[in-house]
């Protein structure tokens, strides 16, 4: 691949994030000269890859950590609306592409599959009655269902009804609406569509070393081929930092101030996923519970579909590791290289008060596949170890932020930073990240080229591809929206 000297923007790393920010980028100024910058020799093969996320349309629908109980006991879901409207804007986005013929199977990435809620004990019960309550009355969760029956459990999740007894007490909630998505499928096709329609391509087996200031409104990359030692370097007006896991070594190189304090906690991840097609036959449904008590958001167990290269999955977990790498084919000096002067209050402030997910950590890291075994029994009873193996799943790095109280906080959301005159962003954080890729590229893409978003033809195909996109979404347009989202996507 030959390299121009000058590009308008340059993606590091070749996930879904730089994949959509470039995709959106040239249907809007297709002139724009833009280069994608991987250090593997393919696409999606971190975080992206359908076996390193849990393949999840994070929309709220099922994940209880998206609306907290307050203390009088009322339910909190403006988190909830914010999260399942970021995904209904990534499904607009998704089924414009389709429209256009650009994507040709919509199945190769998404399908339908139940999102369910399920709990143990009085108090949760009364929690998830409480949520259900809650839902009910937004018209984006309208059509949830709660039951607190066993036989009714046995029609959405048969498997884990397996041995329950009427005296256990148990509820949960359904919407049928709910997605499985193979994100590594998907970002294939972006990067597809990248190549063929608009002749971007993706530099492989390149690492970016660093970006400095060239001239007053430039930025040279530095760049090496890893296969061959060659070093080169490109100028770039704008720089885009989507490299996962390792975002955060490099923007700690990058000369702006708004990096100063940022750290990074490694989180590796463990699946076991079934082998017994028999028994992935018996499920079809996305089942999340509850975290334990004082455990991190990370941590909430689900029983899962998945659609993994045409192939259908049941998995359990997540279980979380350590690993000091911050990428799944980082280095084991990562940790130690990402901390610095400016960070190191923020990551005493969030070990000193985080002691409970040092402790969740430590236990994680001890257990033995028999433990792990024991944590599936809770929600599959008569689970058998020979059916089950453990697959390692991607590194996630949570965001460590200084915070003037605390010294540091830790941040479980994805967050952007980014230079005043947005010529650098860069992408820190995880989950729910995939699901809301389109409308954090959109807030991304409004940072870098606020003039693409605001010129009257860009509003109209804005639009055109994401109709929610600065919209005050009414009941009405929701509903049309998600009715014709649903026949285009094939849902």
């Amino acid at each position: 691949m030959e390299l121009k000297k000058e590009y308008d923007l340059i993606c590091v790393g070749a996930g879904i994030m730089s994949a959509t920010l470039a995709l959106l980028v040239k249907q809007l100024k297709p002139d724009l000269k833009v280069l994608i910058v991987e250090r593997l020799d393919k696409v999606a093969q971190e975080s992206s890859a359908a076996w390193n996320n849990a393949g999840t349309g994070h929309s709220a629908l099922c994940e209880l950590n998206y609306a907290p109980e307050n203390e009088d006991g009322t339910i909190e879901i403006k988190k909830a609306i914010d999260i399942c409207t970021q995904f209904e804007t990534s499904k607009q986005y998704w089924s414009y592409l389709v429209e256009e013929g650009l994507i040709k199977d919509p199945r190769s990435f998404i399908t339908p599959v139940p999102h369910h809620s399920w709990v143990k004990g009085k108090d949760n019960a009364n929690y998830l009655q409480n949520r259900y309550k809650a839902f009910k009355e937004h018209f984006m969760f309208d059509s949830i269902e709660f039951t607190t029956e066993i036989a009714k459990m046995k029609e959405w999740f048969p498997l884990m009804m397996h041995g329950r007894t009427e005296d256990e007490v148990m509820a949960a909630s359904r919407i049928d609406r709910g997605t499985e998505m193979n994100y590594g499928s998907l970002t294939a096709q972006l990067f597809d569509i990248l190549e063929k329609e608009y002749d971007t391509k993706v530099l492989f087996n390149t690492e970016v070393e660093d970006v400095d200031p060239d001239q007053d409104e430039e930025w040279l990359v530095k760049m090496e081929n890893l296969k061959t030692g060659k070093k080169s370097t490109v100028d770039a007006e704008h720089v885009f930092i989507g490299a996962g896991g390792g975002s955060l070594l490099l923007l700690q190189k990058v000369e702006i101030e708004e990096k100063d304090g940022y750290g990074g906690f490694p989180v590796s991840g463990e699946w076991l996923v079934c082998k017994n097609k028999d028994i992935i036959d018996q499920h079809n449904a996305k089942v999340y519970s509850k975290a334990g008590m004082g455990d991190p958001p990370m941590s909430v167990p689900h029983l899962d579909t998945r659609y993994i290269n045409g192939k259908r999955e049941l998995l359990f977990g997540p279980f979380a590791g350590f690993s000091p790498k911050f990428l799944k084919e980082g280095s084991y000096l990562d940790l130690f290289k990402s901390i610095n002067f400016n960070n190191i209050p923020a990551m005493w402030g969030v070990f000193w008060h985080n002691l409970p997910l040092t402790k969740y950590l430590i236990e994680q890291v001890a257990m033995s596949f028999d433990d792990r075994m024991k944590s599936l029994r809770e929600f599959v009873k008569d689970a058998k170890n020979e059916d089950w193996e453990i697959v390692v799943a991607g590194q996630r790095v949570q965001t460590i932020k200084k915070d003037d109280f605390e010294g540091g906080s830790l941040e479980f959301g994805t967050q952007v930073v980014s230079s005043e005159d947005g010529r650098i962003t860069c992408l820190l954080g995880a989950s729910p990240g995939a699901s809301t890729s389109v409308r954090i590229m959109l807030d991304v893409l409004d940072k870098i080229y606020p003039e693409l978003i605001t010129s009257k033809t860009g509003k109209t195909q804005l639009n055109k591809m994401v109709p929610f996109y600065k919209k005050k979404i009414t009941k009405n347009m929701f509903d049309t929206e998600l009715k014709r989202v649903t026949r285009i996507l094939e849902l």
